[in-house]
């Protein structure tokens, strides 16, 4: 044979390998895309609260900070609790691409633990003046707090049922719906935001309590138009998603509760370490509080992406998963894990390359008003850029854990490393130190670090090469219910 033909044979040879490398590229972007965008389009709605809450006066932001802050943390344990069902529904579609019927029983299962978990969020938060009066906020910040919170705190359920349904679309792999739901969402909070809000002719001027109202009929529109999709949506009627949805089936939502509460846990732990460094920040000034809230917002922007890839991770780890391909599971992780990569080490290299620049998208740089903040700004910017590559990296890796249903031990990683390592050596470093902001910044990149390390260690050691993990051997817990 000539040297040609050999060529041409080797290279024949290669194209079978690297097809299913470009399949599973071509399916996880296509199942990121739509989650990060979605993620990115629920930033906008919570930046969008944030104007309008300023354009009320600094005393009004102030006020509703304090009551978005408790919010959101007990929001966020929902969200890990009803983060369950993706993973489940991918492993029941994995075993048999036909299994309507345990789709939709998982969807109910989901619907009760975001109702069940809904009600005594909400009856906590309509207490929000009491308990920050017991932490000795400011009496008029606490007044105000209390009338927002008793507006937004309806948002809650709606919210979390729309999160179950997400995770339902994205594990069917219709991820593009939510999607469409938040885009929409976004011109109908802004607008009843200044109707309700504000003063003037045809307004109501209901001031927090309007914003509030705003963001409670948002989620409650994201909800129904994904119920709406259900309903006329053809490809969807045969999993019959809402048939009988009020009955309850206690083997399928204990599954929900085994998985799910770690990883509200999880959530709640990595919730609690940004919000202790606002708190711990807020101890050294003004300008390093400004200057953290800026770099904060720019971590937060770029963790939407491998969010969103960590996401996507978890379905298609649990499509495989469910069928039993080790090594599919394993080439998911490479690509995930590379797409995420790629994306946090530009963002790293734009923080670093061009601070002032990202600085100004959120501050006037050449402001004399701002003058004490940007060198500890551009500081934080170069520290985010460590926090962003380790941030990213360990989004991603428990998106694939989750997959494979391993949420226990991620857990106890996750509180280890926060608040084991991060929270004491942070504030070590800022105040036993002297480094202040920038030691509670080391303190995040070194927890951060820890936590990624000891994921990729985890996932590695249960799909490593010639071993079948218990995770893919035997049914994960509520995998018997999900066949049922």
């Amino acid at each position: 044979m000539t040297t040609i033909g050999l060529a041409a044979s080797a290279a024949r040879a290669r194209v079978p390998r690297l097809q299913p490398w470009g399949r599973e590229i071509r399916a996880t972007l296509a199942l990121a895309a739509p989650l990060v965008l979605t993620n990115l389009a629920q930033h906008g709605l919570i930046a969008a609260d944030t104007v309008m809450l300023g354009r009320l006066g600094a005393g009004d932001l102030a006020a509703a900070t304090l009551a978005t802050s408790l919010y959101f943390i007990l929001f966020i344990c929902g969200i890990g609790l009803t983060s369950a069902v993706a993973p489940l529904i991918a492993e029941a579609l994995g075993r048999d691409p036909r299994a309507t019927d345990a789709v939709r029983r998982l969807v109910r299962a989901g619907f009760w633990a975001a109702t069940l978990v809904s009600i005594p969020l909400m009856l906590g938060l309509w207490h929000t003046k009491a308990l920050l009066d017991a932490l000795g906020e400011p009496p008029e910040l606490t007044e105000a707090a209390g009338r927002y919170m008793r507006a937004l705190q309806w948002a809650m359920w709606p919210a979390l049922l729309f999160m179950v349904l997400r995770g339902t679309f994205a594990a069917l792999e219709r991820p593009a719906w939510p999607l469409a739901a938040s885009l929409l969402a976004l011109p109908v909070n802004v607008g009843l935001a200044l109707w309700l809000a504000f003063e003037g002719p045809g307004r109501l001027g209901l001031g927090l309590a309007g914003v509030g109202l705003a963001t409670t009929a948002a989620a409650s529109f994201t909800l129904a138009v994904l119920l709406a999709v259900i309903r006329f949506d053809t490809s969807l009627r045969r999993f019959r998603l809402l048939h009988r949805v009020w009955r309850f089936d206690g083997v399928r939502l204990a599954a929900m509760f085994r998985l799910g509460l770690p990883m509200a846990a999880t959530g709640l732990a990595e919730a609690g370490l940004f919000e202790a460094a606002v708190l711990g920040m807020g101890l050294f000034g003004a300008s390093q509080l400004a200057a953290h809230a800026v770099a904060i917002q720019v971590a937060a922007i770029c963790f939407m992406v491998p969010n969103g890839i960590g996401q996507a991770a978890t379905v298609r780890v649990g499509l495989h998963r469910g069928a039993r391909h080790l090594d599919r599971m394993r080439r998911a992780a490479h690509v995930a894990l590379a797409l995420a990569l790629c994306f946090m080490v530009a963002c790293a290299s734009i923080q670093l390359g061009a601070p002032r620049m990202l600085i100004g998208l959120f501050l006037d740089a050449d402001a004399p008003r701002n003058a004490a903040v940007i060198p500890y700004a551009v500081g934080f910017l170069g520290l985010a850029a460590l926090f962003a590559v380790a941030d990213g990296v360990q989004s991603v890796t428990l998106g694939l854990l989750r997959g494979l249903q391993d949420t226990r031990v991620p857990m106890l990683i996750a509180i280890g490393g926060y608040w084991g390592l991060g929270v004491p050596l942070g504030a070590a470093l800022a105040w036993g130190a002297g480094l202040e902001g920038t030691g509670i910044w080391l303190g995040f990149c070194a927890g951060l670090f820890v936590v990624a390390v000891l994921l990729v260690a985890r996932w590695r050691r249960l799909t490593r090469p010639g071993l079948r993990p218990d995770h893919a051997r035997q049914p994960a817990p509520g995998a018997a219910a999900a066949r049922a």
